[in-house]
């Protein structure tokens, strides 16, 4: 196949550019620290749902439910998409319901704690379901030679874009009363409201210029909701006489548990344990941003040298010294804060991205990219799941201590590089 013109490619890394900034903004900066702020009361415990919770793991126990969510329906969403050929549908509801949500949050002051956490899963959920669509539009537009640079290209797209809102919303904070806000809490309120309205502008670009995708050309034998669960299976079946791409898979899962983990708990670790002010937790976290854009390219450019298997050994290995770096670091330590961020940022960018092409690289030729997508979609989700519910209850057995639980994401990395070189050596051995 040839890869799809230029304007087809830009504007499928346009929705990285509308997108990610709730991935900065949402769950890695402004509303964590937000968060923690108005719920901090009472010794940083809250009533929900008629149960006592320490305020950071309620935060961790509800990103958990909506990846939960997100792993049962993307299997249900890929199989009506698959064969109904309205996958563009599917990405612009999402893509509304998750922006929508985040717009939301401006109404969300602490005593409303029920209101927060139903954005937070709402727009978690939308967020993440439009990825299963988007990503899996990676294969249909780029040939296979140009699939690690395009699935670069989005990654820097989005953080290009999502630094650039940060900016934003980094000048209504330190500044509010120059834009007419009463204090630096109201400029985080209506920042969660240009998130909103960023995502849903922006995704109205490649929503209008991606393809149609055409109807699958099999006739489904059993009711489409279940065709999603039946095709996961199937994709298990050929997975099962893949050794390559299914130790990959199983790798991916256990260092993507220990990944998404510290990027959705970096800040409320930072604010609630080490103490750092909201402003250093801003500039630590666009830090991170500024230095995942060259970290993606170079480990781009990495991977053509020595393989994508060895430069994601890599970046696992790196992913393990830092996470030992985070439980060093002391109460109030911002310049040793300041460091790990850009350490985190540079490989960030760069062990996700490169995870992505991998799988689009391993997976076999097949006009059913959303189906394995799907699979991809949902191990990632399920290791979210654990890696997030995991770390809020070892915070609530050490008496909300979060130092044990990220030194525990080490165990998730090293058995993860562990895979990774078990990966390695059967794809030496098919080239052999």
């Amino acid at each position: 196949m040839q890869t799809a013109p230029k304007k087809v490619v830009n504007a499928w890394a346009m929705y990285d550019w509308a997108n990610s900034v709730y991935n900065l903004v949402i769950t890695s900066t402004m509303f964590p620290a937000y968060y923690e702020e108005v719920t901090k009361g009472n010794n940083g415990n809250v009533q929900f749902l008629g149960r006592e919770f320490v305020n950071t793991s309620l935060y961790n126990y509800a990103l958990a439910v909506a990846f939960l969510v997100v792993a049962f329906m993307s299997p249900i969403l890929s199989s009506i998409a698959d064969y109904k050929g309205n996958k563009k549908n599917f990405m612009r509801f999402f893509a509304t319901m998750g922006s929508i949500s985040c717009s939301l949050l401006f109404l969300f002051k602490g005593d409303n704690l029920l209101l927060g956490i139903v954005c937070v899963v709402l727009a978690c959920i939308g967020f993440w379901s439009s990825l299963v669509f988007y990503n899996s539009y990676l294969p249909e537009i780029a040939a296979e030679e140009d699939r690690d640079r395009i699935s670069a290209k989005g990654f820097t797209m989005g953080y290009l874009g999502s630094v650039l809102l940060q900016v934003v919303c980094f000048a209504l904070f330190f500044f509010p009363t120059s834009f007419g806000l009463k204090d630096g809490t109201q400029a985080l309120q209506v920042s969660f409201l240009l998130v909103g309205i960023w995502w849903l502008g922006f995704a109205q670009i490649p929503l209008a210029i991606l393809p149609i995708s055409s109807k699958s050309e099999r006739q489904s034998r059993h009711h489409v909701l279940a065709n999603g669960f039946i095709e996961l299976k199937k994709v298990w079946k050929q997975l099962i006489h893949m050794p390559v791409l299914k130790r990959f898979l199983f790798s991916f899962f256990f260092f993507n548990m220990g990944v998404q983990t510290v990027m959705l708990a970096a800040t409320l670790y930072g604010k609630s344990e080490l103490s750092i002010p909201t402003t250093n937790l801003i500039i630590a976290i666009l830090l991170i941003q500024l230095v995942a854009i060259p970290g993606a390219i170079l480990i781009s450019k990495l991977s053509g040298k020595i393989g994508n298997i060895k430069a994601l050994m890599i970046c696992v290995a790196i992913w393990i010294l830092l996470c030992y770096g985070g439980y060093l670091i002391p109460k109030g330590g911002i310049m040793e804060f300041y460091i790990l961020a850009s350490c985190v940022g540079f490989v960030m960018g760069g062990i996700q991205s490169l995870s992505r092409s991998t799988y689009a690289k391993l997976m076999p030729e097949t006009k059913d990219t959303t189906s394995f997508f799907s699979f991809y979609d949902v191990t990632e989700k399920i290791a979210i799941v654990i890696g997030m519910f995991s770390f809020g209850y070892i915070t609530e057995l050490f008496n909300g201590s979060q130092r044990n639980s990220v030194l525990a994401l080490m165990i998730f990395f090293v058995i993860g590089l562990i895979l990774l070189f078990f990966t390695l050596q059967a794809q030496q051995k098919v080239k052999s």
